[in-house]
C-alpha cells in the first residue's frame, strides 16, 4: 500500500470514529496510530484500512475491539518506583497541609497506578481525606480497574517496585489471592471515582492538588499535548503538583513557563 494512500485511509478512519462514536484520535501521534491500526488490521483479517473502517462503522462490538488496540491498556504497579518515592518525600509533606485532597489520575488504563497511589496515600495517612478521580477513554480498562484483580505472577515485580518506592510493609498486605489472581483491598478504592474522560474533548476537574498523567502524552501530537497540559493547569489549585512519565516533558510546550520543576529527573512539576 502506498504511503499517501495509507495516510488518507487512516485520516478517514479516525474521522469516521469521531463522527460515529465521538472518540477523538485526530491529534494522536500519526506514527503511533499507524502502527496500532496496522496491527489491528492483521488481527481483524482486513486487507485495507478502508475495510477495517467499514467493519467498525457497522459493528459496535468491532469498534470496542479496535479500541483495545488504539488505547494500549498496559501498565504496572509502582511503575518507575523513584517517581513514587519522590512523591512520598517531596509532595506528601505539602499535601498534609490540606484538610481535604483531590487527586486526578488521567489515563489510568487498567488501574495499576490508581492502586499504587491509593496505597501510598494510605501509608502516609492521607487516603481517608482524599478523593481520587481515575479516568480513561477505554471502558474495558476502567472496568478492570474497578475490579482491582491483577495476575498473580505479576506480584513479584510489583512488590519489588513497591519496596523501591518506599513501601512500608509488604505489598501482599493489600491483596488476597482470588479468581486466579491478586484481588486488591476494596478499601483502597472506596474514595476512587472511575470515569470515562477524554483529554481530547472533555473538560477539567476543579481544584485538584495532584495530577498524575504518565506515559499518555507521548501518544499525542503537540497540539493535543498542549490541550492536555492546559486542562491540567486549569484543574490544579494554586501551587498544585503534576507528575508526568519518564519520557515526557514540559519543555517547548505552551505551558513550559507555567510550571516549575520540583524534581526534574522524576518529572514532578509544580504550578506557578
Amino acid at each position: 500500500m502506498q504511503q499517501r494512500t495509507l495516510d488518507i485511509e487512516l485520516r478517514l478512519l479516525i474521522e469516521a470514529i469521531y463522527l460515529r462514536y465521538s472518540y477523538d484520535f485526530r491529534d494522536y501521534s500519526g506514527a503511533s496510530l499507524e502502527r496500532r491500526v496496522m496491527h489491528a488490521m492483521r488481527q481483524f483479517g482486513c486487507d485495507t484500512v478502508s475495510a477495517l473502517q467499514d467493519r467498525i462503522i457497522h459493528d459496535t462490538q468491532a469498534f470496542h475491539e479496535l479500541l483495545q488496540f488504539l488505547t494500549i491498556p498496559v501498565s504496572e504497579m509502582f511503575r518507575d518506583p523513584q517517581f513514587f518515592l519522590a512523591l512520598r518525600q517531596e509532595v506528601v509533606p505539602v499535601l498534609r497541609t490540606y484538610p481535604s485532597l483531590k487527586v486526578w489520575i488521567a489515563g489510568c488504563s487498567t488501574g495499576e497506578e490508581v492502586y499504587s497511589m491509593a496505597i501510598l496515600l494510605h501509608e502516609e495517612g492521607l487516603l481517608e481525606r482524599t478523593l481520587i478521580y481515575a479516568t480513561d477513554i477505554n471502558p474495558r480498562s476502567l472496568e478492570k480497574a474497578r475490579r482491582g484483580i491483577y495476575p498473580i505472577d505479576a506480584m513479584r515485580q510489583y512488590s519489588e517496585n513497591y519496596q523501591q518506592a518506599g513501601g512500608k510493609v509488604s505489598l501482599s498486605h493489600y491483596f488476597t489471592t482470588a479468581y486466579d489472581g491478586a484481588l486488591f483491598d476494596k478499601a483502597l478504592r472506596d474514595n476512587v471515582t472511575f470515569a470515562d474522560h477524554s483529554l481530547a474533548t472533555d473538560s477539567v476537574f476543579s481544584e485538584t492538588q495532584l495530577i498524575s498523567c504518565r506515559n499518555v502524552l507521548i501518544y499525542f501530537n503537540k497540539h493535543l499535548q498542549d490541550r492536555a497540559l492546559g486542562l491540567f493547569h486549569d484543574s490544579l489549585c494554586h501551587r498544585g503538583f503534576l507528575g508526568l512519565g519518564s519520557k515526557e516533558s514540559l519543555d517547548f510546550s505552551a505551558y513550559a513557563e507555567r510550571f516549575e520543576a520540583l524534581n526534574r529527573a522524576q518529572r514532578v512539576f509544580r504550578k506557578l
